[in-house]
């Protein structure tokens, strides 16, 4: 509108001074200049919105000029408005117009050099490529320019919601991390204070009492000591400090003492039967990832069992063969007396999630086969050594 506006008060401003860009023609009134003059301002409100039909109409007004005692201003007005069509018109439109214009600037120098032959007559060519070619051309430039940016800003905005996204995997996986860890390590202890103060409380006898009061002592001293560890390993930022040493299967044999003693009570016996050590040899140590899955796994289902299992024996078997790590625990299922420990199922999600970051397999659940005919409840897990499978 404005664009408009201004080209049609120059034009009036050049007009009314008598200054023309050609004479002698066929209209050679000086009111007729003034017809392609408005009708080209008129169409400079559509540059945006009608782009192709403004540069249509637009030549049609610039060829009738011709006929006339001419206007600058509508020549100036024209080649905006053949920039607007390549800018802001269709994709097809933005290909085709340089190419024509191109084409008619080529056929005029040709045709006027060939009627005239004089050199001279090479200027109506410059002239022409100056009004309509070289707008044609700055407006391919410009939209260029415009469509590398704005694919340039949907690619950044694509790689900040990748980034994003990762970042959110990345937190959700870690939370995930520290809640297994957390609930591993604590679960076991908090189930064997719980367990043993309701003993204390129900049955009245010093002895009882004293013996349950130990071992509670004893669990609360390993769960802070685990909780500093656990605290620690968040809190270290990649100083000089070494964080603490993950466990592994060879710190078992304590866990299983552990768990021997917080059973006691309960009537379950718990014995480790370590396949890795026939014949005497010592066991080879597996990845950290593979040691640390399985302790946890034995950890856990060792907690479970002082919840839920009936009086009788707790095995623990390892076994390693076939590229693969087995841990495989089995207790007594059914109903017992004495207190029990109420329990989130927390525990076996965060096993099958251990086992399946490293590819491998994990069967919960209960069977047959129990010394008297009773259910056994039994926790087995395949773990890959092999860290090519992992996930």
């Amino acid at each position: 509108m404005l664009i408009g506006a201004v080209g049609l008060a120059g034009g009036l401003l050049l007009w009314a001074a008598g200054l023309h860009t050609q004479g002698g023609r066929v209209f050679g009134s000086p009111w007729a200049a003034l017809v392609p003059l408005v009708v080209t301002a008129a169409l400079e409100p559509l540059r945006r919105t009608r782009p192709q039909t403004a540069v249509a109409v637009g030549t049609l007004a610039l060829v009738a000029d011709q006929f006339t005692t001419g206007s600058l201003a509508t020549i100036l007005m024209y080649t905006d408005l053949m920039y607007a069509a390549v800018v802001y018109g269709t994709p097809a439109a933005a290909r085709r117009i340089p190419v024509v214009t191109f084409l008619v600037t080529v056929a005029v120098t040709l045709g006027f050099f060939a009627r005239f032959r004089r050199p001279e007559a090479l200027l109506f060519g410059v002239v022409t490529g100056l009004v309509t070619f070289g707008p044609a051309l700055t407006g391919v430039s410009v939209r260029n320019h415009r469509e590398a940016a704005q694919a340039a800003r949907l690619r950044a905005e694509q790689t900040a919601l990748l980034a994003e996204m990762d970042r959110v995997q990345a937190v959700t996986a870690e939370r995930s991390r520290m809640a297994r860890e957390l609930h591993d390590m604590v679960a076991n202890h908090l189930s064997a204070i719980a367990i043993h103060s309701t003993a204390a409380l129900s049955i009245d006898d010093p002895a009882t009492s004293r013996d349950a009061l130990g071992v509670i002592r004893h669990n609360s001293v390993e769960g802070l000591a685990e909780m500093r560890r656990l605290i620690g390993l968040l809190r270290d930022s990649g100083g000089d400090e070494e964080p603490s040493a993950a466990p592994t299967l060879a710190s078992l044999d304590a866990l299983v003492d552990q768990a021997r003693a917080n059973a006691a009570s309960s009537g379950l016996t718990v014995t480790l039967d370590d396949a890795r050590t026939a014949a005497g040899r010592l066991p080879a140590p597996a990845p950290a990832p593979v040691e640390l899955a399985a302790y946890r796994i034995v950890q856990e289902s060792l907690t479970n069992a002082l919840k839920h299992a009936a009086p009788g024996p707790v095995t623990v078997r390892l076994d390693h063969g076939g590229g693969s790590l087995t841990v495989e625990v089995s207790s007594v299922l059914g109903a017992r007396p004495g207190p029990r420990a109420p329990g989130s199922g927390a525990g076996l999600v965060g096993m099958a999630e251990r086992v399946a970051l490293l590819g491998g397999t994990i069967d919960t659940g209960p069977v047959g086969g129990g010394p008297d005919g009773e259910e056994i409840w039994r926790v087995r897990a395949e773990l890959p050594v092999d860290e090519g499978t992992w996930g």
